[in-house]
């Protein structure tokens, strides 16, 4: 009987398993649609074109700002170069984007920063230790600064209505990449001294001869000078009494009877 009891309880757990492991698929299934779906729509037409009325409101000025951004020139794969940039746009709207409250541009910059919040859980985080790989510090004009965000923003819509899981992409191996150049640089900076001390060791000698080369010229100056001037001291005490010098004080001139 305690076998038929068990046996009776068998069937119950295992007609639940399957009704629950069915339940959580259909579950993740919907959320990883809405999450789809609103990753592909996220970037709409009317935030672009709220980043360029931003823009076009700009003062033209020569003016420059420091900002840190992506460096291309590092980061050369399109996928982790807004990967890495959309977090640097974050953080650029949120400390250099400052305008006088309730104006056009400042709602434009909070609902910047709105988007910039509900795109972030369609972005993966990568390594904190590489944070500033692949970003250099840019100075440029607040014109070009929003120039380049709005080319992220549209680079980044257009991704996302082609794979809105793209940027699920493991960017490490490109982001070491953008390290291991800075750290050769550095290790380039780091040998510098001894190519310093290479070139002191080949200058000092270089210099002490030109030193001594100029030294012996002045010496070789000073001696015949100093050997020409007893001469001519010798040959004014030796001047014999008919000589130019003295002839003509001696001269009586005769005058004519």
């Amino acid at each position: 009987m305690t076998a038929r009891g068990a046996a009776g309880r068998c069937p119950s757990s295992t007609w639940l398993g399957p009704r629950l492991l069915l339940v959580c698929l259909l579950v993740s299934r919907s959320i990883a649609k809405e999450v789809s779906e609103h990753c592909s729509h996220m970037i709409g037409n009317g935030h672009l074109q709220v980043l360029q009325q931003l823009i076009d409101s700009q003062m033209e000025t020569s003016c420059q700002i420091d900002f840190e951004f992506v460096d291309e020139e590092q980061l050369d794969d399109p996928v982790c170069y807004l990967k890495k940039a959309f977090f640097l746009v974050k953080d650029i709207i949120e400390d250099k984007m400052r305008f006088k409250g309730n104006t056009p541009n400042a709602n434009a910059t909070e609902r910047l920063q709105e988007l910039s919040l509900r795109l972030k859980s369609c972005f993966t985080d990568d390594y904190e230790e590489q944070d500033k790989a692949c970003v250099r510090t840019f100075n440029e004009t607040p014109l070009k600064l929003l120039e380049k965000i709005k080319n992220v923003f549209n680079e980044t819509k257009h991704l996302l209505e082609k794979d809105w899981n793209i940027f699920s992409k493991n960017c490490n191996k490109s982001f070491a990449k953008c390290s291991s150049q800075g750290n050769k640089e550095h290790n380039g900076a780091s040998s510098d001294p001894q190519i310093s001390e290479f070139v002191f060791h080949l200058l000092v000698p270089g210099i002490i001869l030109v030193l001594l080369a100029v030294g012996g010229l002045l010496f070789y100056r000073w001696k015949r000078r100093s050997h020409r001037e007893p001469q001519t001291l010798d040959s004014f005490v030796g001047q014999p009494e008919g000589s130019p010098l003295t002839h003509g004080e001696d001269r009586q001139v005769e005058l004519p009877v």
